[in-house]
């Protein structure tokens, strides 16, 4: 599991390892199996909806003593579609199609979904005339 981050605390936990650094952006790549960050997961769980159970990203960056990346919306949906696009070209994901995998929603509901939000956002920062 990888986050990025703006800053970091002098030390971090030896499941956490910052991968690269720039001048605003930290990449730490954390060992999700390491036992003490799955007993700090345990610790940090909680009922984020009705029945489900998980960790909030500000409590495991407030324990860690890091500051998230807070990355601009059209950014994120730019790596969204560049994910999607290798999800639906992965060979596992057409072994899953080969298989009769046919759920409610697909890709193509997802890519559509991402070109709707880009478009929303670009007339959006188009200036008003």
């Amino acid at each position: 599991m990888k986050l990025y981050a703006k800053t970091i605390a002098q030390t971090l936990p030896d499941w956490a390892t910052v991968v690269t650094k720039s001048a605003d952006l930290f990449e730490i790549e954390i060992n999700d199996e390491h036992p003490n960050f799955q007993s700090l997961l345990e610790e940090l769980a909680t009922e984020i909806e009705p029945g489900i159970m998980g960790v909030k990203a500000e409590d495991l960056c407030s324990r860690l003593g890091i500051e998230m990346s807070n990355p601009k919306l059209h950014q994120l949906v730019e790596q969204a579609q560049t994910l999607i696009s290798i999800i639906a070209t992965h060979p596992d994901y057409k072994q899953l199609l080969n298989e009769a995998y046919q759920p409610d929603l697909n890709i193509a509901d997802a890519q559509t979904a991402l070109i709707y939000l880009q478009w929303e956002l670009d007339r959006n920062r188009e200036p008003s005339v």
